[in-house]
């Protein structure tokens, strides 16, 4: 019925989201806005799925807008890489607006519901924007309409606090697009061109000058702003803190993940492995990561906020993702590439039970969820079990995830990198488990002996993205040989 939309896919997952949030404005009412919003995120969520059978299939699909031939026009482009990005961000977004429902009733005043529902559609087309274009400036645009959108979706939150945290994350948010987009111009300077295919083709011939090295280091920090890389992170605790819980959720699952991908795309797609021969960026970031893997997961430990415990863990993680990528190995960043899925999965999973602490507790200190395992029993196993993949316990993803980073730091001969990794996954058993301490072996306070367990409808979401920890954790085949074959390609190697 519907076989004409079939080549228009890769334009379709952008635009669906994008046409629906201006709707949920129209509209303003709440649960309206609510079923919009889904049914939205799960028609990109199946153009996802399409789109990563199609590519496997038929190999790389390129989409011209108006038929304006490349590089004059701007190209939507589909390899193995957005493909599979494509998929856990769309994914963790409709299983994200399953559970949002409830949670966001009790967060957000009613009246500003329909404008939650109006910026996640922007974020969210925001972020699948940046992922399946294959313009540079382009890319600018949808990085600001997920930021700007962000910085809203952050501000919502009750607490006084958020309207701080957004403000920074405006700021330095703002930074990062100026220094970003300073690179983009500075390549176009040099080139001509703004489309990512043409811009790979002339860069060896313009790799040497002094420009196109300095527009990467632009780049770099730019990017590095937007993903929470170690120092230039300080924006990311707070927001995650102080934003509404799926919002929380959200942001922690998808938003830095895209940023790791736009590093990934910049140096390997635009530059080149071999750029790495010409600046020293590859060992920058490798002491960058082993510092972050180690400092933040410290600094976890001495948290008593679990959001703001799990927020400086995501930088930890971000550590982990850009030790695979300094190896310059197609283990390294088949590691990193598995990592951006697997930890989507399990912060996914740990905020989404969190939030449905937080509907029960009405707080998010650590002391405050004396005896949760006997009250709120699938919600904080769903924790535990999230957090065990956390850790990175075999038959989880995020087992499979580190197993990768180490063989990719064998295969560098680095064995001391190999021991900071464990190291890192040691400390995180740490400050996973003083929450699980207090849940399971602090008797329960009078007080709280009426607390309830999170309705169904937040616990199936819940449980979704537990399942899919261990399911993904033991039957690899899938994800492996997806995170491979777009290793292979951004290092130029035969499939």
């Amino acid at each position: 019925m519907f076989e004409f939309l079939t080549p228009h896919q890769a334009i379709l997952i952008v635009v669906i989201p994008l046409l629906a949030s201006p709707i949920c404005l129209i509209v303003r009412h709440s649960g309206i806005a609510w079923l919009i919003a889904l049914v939205a995120s799960w028609i990109s969520f199946a153009i996802a799925i399409n789109l990563l059978n199609q590519v496997t299939t038929v190999g790389p699909i390129s989409y011209l807008l108006g038929n304006w031939p490349a590089p004059w026009g701007i190209e939507y482009k589909v390899d193995t890489l957005s493909a599979f990005v494509l998929l856990f961000i769309s994914g963790i977004s409709s299983i994200t607006l399953i559970f949002a429902r409830k949670s966001v009733y009790f967060e957000i005043a009613e009246d500003r519901i329909y404008l939650f529902y109006t910026m996640f559609l922007l974020a969210f087309a925001g972020l699948l924007g940046i992922t399946i274009t294959g313009d540079a400036f382009n890319l600018f645009v949808f990085l600001e309409i997920s930021s700007l959108s962000s910085y809203v979706l952050i501000s919502l939150g009750s607490s006084r606090n958020a309207l701080t945290a957004a403000y920074r994350y405006l700021i330095l948010g703002t930074v990062g697009a100026t220094f970003y987009v300073i690179g983009v111009g500075l390549l176009y300077q040099m080139t001509g061109t703004l489309n990512i295919a043409d811009l790979a083709d002339r860069m060896p011939e313009l790799s040497d000058t002094k420009t196109v090295l300095i527009s990467l280091g632009f780049i770099t920090v730019g990017i590095g702003l937007k993903l929470g890389l170690f120092p230039l992170h300080v924006w990311l605790p707070n927001a995650y803190a102080y934003a509404p819980s799926v919002v929380t959720a959200f942001l922690a699952a998808t938003a830095t993940k895209v940023a790791v991908y736009v590093l990934l795309r910049v140096y390997f797609t635009i530059f080149g492995y071999q750029i790495f021969n010409k600046l020293v960026i590859d060992e920058l970031l490798l002491v960058l990561g082993l510092i972050a893997v180690i400092s933040m997961s410290i600094v976890a430990i001495f948290q008593t906020n679990i959001k703001k415990l799990l927020a400086y863990s995501s930088v930890a993680q971000v550590g982990y993702m850009v030790i695979g990528i300094s190896a310059v190995t197609v283990t390294g960043l088949t590691s990193t590439i598995l990592h951006l899925f697997n930890h989507a999965l399990i912060k996914g999973g740990l905020f989404l039970a969190l939030a449905a602490i937080f509907l029960r507790i009405k707080s998010v200190k650590i002391d405050d969820m004396a005896g949760l395992g006997k009250l709120m029993p699938f919600t904080m196993a769903a924790f535990l079990m999230s957090g065990l993949s956390l850790i990175g316990v075999p038959l989880t993803v995020g087992f499979i995830s580190k197993w990768y980073l180490i063989l990719a730091t064998l295969e560098k001969g680095w064995w001391p990198v190999a021991i900071i990794v464990l190291i890192g996954s040691l400390l995180s058993i740490v400050y996973v488990w003083k929450v699980i301490e207090i849940a399971y072996f602090r008797p329960v306070p009078d007080k709280s002996s009426k607390i309830k367990e999170a309705p169904l409808s937040m616990l199936i979401p819940i449980w979704i993205l537990v399942t899919a920890n261990y399911y993904f954790g033991i039957a690899t085949d899938y994800t492996i040989s997806s995170a491979l074959s777009a290793a292979k390609e951004l290092m130029g190697v035969a499939l």
